[in-house]
């Protein structure tokens, strides 16, 4: 079976993902769609207003034929991180294209790029290493570098997409057989827009600042009917729900504990402790903490690996990680898994059992701490099966 593959969050799944997976299908000519989606917690540091598994059905009835959980300690990772750990669940499941959206308002090579970085990885490690903690940010510094190397493909790092669009690339061109690339140009609306501004598209932060405020009859329309349902009967989870969990953490933790915490660097750790004892929200608390090094988002992912206790030596080993989580499918996406099981690089998990239990133990912890944020949300790992359509 022709198959592509999709890398994404769907936080919460909204017309312009629908438009994306349509594309995929069609710019590829795949039988199969096999969509990688972050668990309960999300890249950017933060709860996902959805569970899994809301997000996976609503993924599955909107065209998606196979969701995957991409892994807590890969899904809360900058690009580099989080685009590895996807493209190796794709490339384990054999899956021949990969298919993702772009802020670029100019034409990237991507496939150009992967080449590059593939034969000249000892130069751009080296470009970095010499600029690196000159008080520029990362995407500026990457810029530089690629500035200076390969002046003739025009590259910007500050767009988050095109980032992400990058790193699936040199993810992939290490691969013996790499995926076919397939950029698809982002429709409308910016990826961290917060206006409502188009009638039919918006992005996912405007979408949750519209749920978060109850304004239903300003989402309708940009999201697909089953998502506005959704949305509207779902408990709605973000950082509020978990702040009097972080922030009990933080206080009665001894230093020497939050050192061992994963990403935990450069003294930051004492700033934290502060900060809690002022700081009455979470918001706020970021607020306080965050400076030019730490911005708001690696704050965010950093209370994320406080929260789920993620510590420095443990994520390490469990980063190369060894399972598919299958979350969902169709009669299509059951198929494809029949076809690839046999040869698949990787062990396929379709349920929580004593021999699965100590391989997922990351996710199931993420599933267990996500649940403390409403009584409403089901349980997230132990007694479910996949979805099937």
């Amino acid at each position: 079976m022709k198959s592509c593959g999709v890398i994404v969050e769907y936080n919460p799944f909204h017309n312009g993902h629908a438009y994306h997976l349509a594309q995929a299908r069609e710019l590829t000519q795949a039988e199969v769609v096999v969509v990688v989606m972050s668990g309960n917690f999300v890249q950017r540091g933060e709860p996902a207003i959805l569970d899994k598994w809301r997000r996976s059905r609503l993924a599955l009835e909107s065209g998606a034929d196979i969701v995957v959980e991409l892994p807590v300690h890969h899904a809360v990772q900058s690009a580099d991180y989080f685009a590895t750990g996807g493209v190796k669940l794709l490339q384990a499941l054999e899956v021949e294209a990969l298919c993702f959206g772009t802020d670029s308002q100019q034409f990237t090579d991507y496939q150009k790029f992967g080449e590059f970085e593939r034969s000249h990885q000892t130069e751009i490690a080296e470009a970095f290493q010499k600029i690196k903690n000159n008080g520029m940010s990362y995407p500026v510094q990457m810029t530089e570098v690629y500035r200076e190397l390969f002046p003739e493909l025009s590259l910007d790092f500050s767009s988050p997409n095109h980032i992400l669009g990058m790193s699936y690339t040199r993810a992939n061109c290490f691969y013996e057989h790499p995926m076919k690339i397939v950029p698809i140009a982002r429709k409308d609306s910016h990826h961290h827009g917060e206006q409502l501004d188009h009638p039919d598209f918006a992005s996912g932060t405007a979408i949750r600042q519209a749920c978060y405020q109850k304004n239903w009859e300003g989402i309708k329309g940009r999201v697909p009917d089953n998502t506005w349902q959704s949305l509207q009967n779902a408990p709605l989870m973000s950082w509020q729900h978990y702040w009097p969990l972080l922030k009990y953490q933080l206080l009665v933790q001894p230093v020497e504990e939050l050192q061992h915490i994963y990403q935990m660097v450069e003294g930051i750790e004492y700033r934290l402790k502060e900060k809690a004892k002022e700081a009455d929200s979470f918001q706020e608390f970021v607020e306080l903490v965050k400076t030019k090094r730490f911005t708001w988002t690696r704050i965010q992912r950093l209370c994320v690996y406080v929260l789920l206790q993620m510590k420095k030596n443990d994520l390490a080993s469990h980063l190369d990680s060894d399972y598919i989580r299958i979350l969902g499918f169709n009669s299509v996406g059951q198929q494809f898994i029949k076809e690839k099981k046999k040869n698949c690089g990787l062990k396929l998990v379709t349920n929580v059992s004593k021999q699965t239990e100590q391989l997922l133990m990351k996710d199931i912890k993420a599933g267990l701490v996500y649940q403390q944020g409403s009584s409403q949300i089901a349980e997230q790992d132990y007694y479910r099966k996949p979805i099937i359509l």
